[in-house]
């Protein structure tokens, strides 16, 4: 135990270490591109205020957003209340960006959270029926299929769905994750499911065909393999072979694969909540970078690289459960 609560701490350390550096590299990478670009963050503002302002005021906007600085001195003093858990004031909604995110939060780790467990257990399933009937009519539909769906852009497959479930067949509402008119405090969750069912299909769309023809690859691979020869002369049939012999060695791969996409699919997400007009963190994002919003933008930025390294921490986690074999004494 003494053991095993070492090489755990060990690990958390290590991952620690590396995530803050990784956030402090996106933080500056993302500080320098933003201050590179030609749009005025204090201008924006006074169009978003609507009214016109003195030029003491628009001195006093510029000494807030630190126009005229050096960028360096300008990241420091934004590291530095970063530091003290203060990621600034959105100039779009007029509110803390820490308040933003934690409430589009919500609705986006609903919707990804939904899209990622369909388009995994979607993937797993069809690569297995692929792999054991390879060669044959529902491996070769279901390979074109998969050929399909990983190519088209999701903000086309979502107008797509939108057209046909929303506007003709009226399964699905137009958008947004509430009825229109209704406060978000009286919103039941039937309502917030019924809302979320169509943006989380067209995400789960987007990376499923990957986990689908890279469990099919691995299943073949096993299925070759000399064991499984020596398990089909002793009279095993398919579903017995993929029982005992295929999900272990399949379903590492596939966990990892899985994993992985956290990012793809918080990218996929952006173009969904736009299409859907659904308020999560990725419409937030989109918003931010249109309106050079950008305390906001850089809380986004830096939010998702957190939550990108948090999904390949328990991915790693899961590893020493799923196969017992695989043992990180280091990070």
């Amino acid at each position: 135990m003494r053991g095993a609560g070492k090489r755990l701490a060990c690990i958390f350390l290590g991952y620690g270490v590396k995530i803050l550096s990784l956030l402090l590299a996106v933080s500056l990478l993302s500080f320098v591109l933003v201050t590179a670009s030609p749009v005025d963050p204090v201008q924006q503002y006074i169009l978003g205020l609507g009214t016109a302002v003195s030029p003491e005021q628009r001195a006093q906007l510029e000494a807030y957003w630190g126009v005229g600085q050096p960028p360096a001195q300008r990241y420091i003093g934004w590291l530095s209340r970063l530091l003290q858990g203060d990621l600034g004031q959105s100039a779009l909604y007029r509110r803390p960006v820490a308040d933003i995110i934690g409430e589009r939060f919500q609705n986006s780790l609903a919707l990804m959270l939904c899209a990622w467990v369909l388009s995994g257990l979607t993937g797993f399933g069809l690569g297995c029926v692929m792999g054991l009937y390879r060669d044959k009519w529902p491996d070769k539909i279901l390979k074109k299929v998969c050929y399909i769906l990983s190519s088209v852009p999701t903000f086309w497959l979502g107008l797509v769905f939108l057209l046909v479930f929303s506007v003709w067949l009226k399964w699905f509402p137009i958008g947004f994750s509430g009825p229109i008119g209704v406060q978000s405090s009286q919103v039941t969750w039937g309502q917030k499911l019924y809302h979320l069912i169509l943006p989380a299909f067209t995400l789960s769309l987007m990376s499923f065909a990957n986990i689908a023809l890279h469990t099919r690859q691995k299943l073949v691979d096993v299925l070759n393999s000399e064991y499984v020869l020596f398990a089909r002369a002793r009279g095993e049939q398919d579903w017995a072979l993929l029982r005992r012999h295929g999900l272990r060695n399949i379903l590492l791969p596939a966990l990892t694969l899985q994993f992985a996409s956290f990012a793809e699919l918080f990218g996929g997400s952006v173009m969904a909540e736009n299409v859907f007009s659904y308020p999560g963190l990725g419409s937030a994002a989109a918003a931010a970078g249109l309106n050079s919003d950008v305390p906001l933008l850089l809380g986004v930025t830096l939010f998702s690289a957190l939550f990108v390294c948090t999904g390949n921490l328990i991915a790693n986690l899961l590893y020493g459960i799923v196969d017992p074999q695989i043992q990180e004494v280091a990070p």
